[in-house]
């Protein structure tokens, strides 16, 4: 069956892709048509823009996420398909010119940001099944399990793509078993401080934290923490959520007794927050 590593960012699945030879690696980055996001870097936008074949002006990531895609095809010199969807802009709206956010129990934000782009990627190349490698490592034995939960009996997974238009410039959409998943570092008793040993001596860059910068499964204080240190970023999710409230009085969490982003912006520090008082744990996981 043909391989493919799935790479996020992050270092654990950058460690997948420099020690676990597969034959495809595939990056899907979440993009915004927002100039306030713009990528700093004219030359390495359009750099960006012609690895997907698309304009590249901005991500809800932070920015470092170009950065180590781009060190590790550099380093290690395995070709990375880069992907992508919708801009997170269109993702969040509908044809009335409205804002209907995703969420906890609506996370259309994973798989059409993220899946549905590399599962395309897959009908246009290779459209037979595979085995995509998932970074989760020998604790996350959860996580995977819950991704299985969602495969059929023959732990394959279907998805639903949009294929070509018709005539009347309407969508065409079919369904494919299309991959299974393993998972490397769990059977292979990988933990994380392996995976930051390794990376110590590295010339790779990575982002303080994996993910758009506002994402809704991240905890308040966090979100806070990240207000300042990505102040545009988070200002993109905080407009969108006041929209929303407007036009549908709903907000990134469903659960209202949170405080909307704008309240969470407002808060006052009771204390000094620094960049390692949070981990990976608060950083709110896509969920591929």
């Amino acid at each position: 069956m043909i391989s493919v590593n799935s790479i996020s960012g992050g270092q654990t699945s950058a460690y997948i892709y420099a020690n676990y030879p597969s034959d495809f690696n595939v990056f899907s980055l979440v993009r915004t048509n927002d100039i306030s996001c713009l990528y700093p870097d004219s030359k390495v936008r359009q750099l960006v823009s012609d690895k997907l074949g698309q304009e590249f002006i901005g991500t809800l990531e932070e920015d470092t996420i170009i950065k180590t895609i781009l060190d590790l095809e550099q380093v290690y010199g395995h070709r990375i398909d880069w992907v992508t969807g919708k801009t997170f802009d269109e993702l969040v709206s509908n044809k009335n010119g409205k804002t209907f956010l995703p969420s906890a129990k609506f996370r259309k934000c994973s798989s059409e940001l993220k899946v549905v782009p590399i599962a395309k990627w897959w009908y246009d190349n290779i459209r037979e099944p595979i085995d995509m490698r998932i970074g989760f490592r020998a604790n996350e034995q959860s996580r995977a399990d819950t991704m299985i939960k969602r495969f059929d009996k023959n732990l394959m997974h279907t998805e639903k793509i949009s294929i070509g238009k018709d005539k009347n410039g309407r969508n065409i959409y079919d369904s494919f078993q299309w991959r299974t998943c393993s998972f490397p570092l769990i059977e292979d008793r990988i933990f994380k401080d392996t995976i930051v040993k390794y990376w110590k001596d590295k010339p790779v860059r990575f982002a303080y934290m994996n993910n758009c910068v506002g994402c809704f499964n991240r905890n308040p204080l966090l979100l806070k923490h990240l207000s300042t240190k990505f102040e545009n970023k988070y200002d993109w999710f905080m407009n969108k959520e006041q929209k929303s409230i407007k036009d549908y009085n709903r907000q990134w969490y469903t659960d209202t007794t949170k405080p909307n982003y704008s309240q969470i912006k407002n808060l006052k520090k009771q204390i000094k927050l620094f960049d390692d008082d949070f981990n990976e744990c608060d950083s709110g996981h896509c969920g591929l």
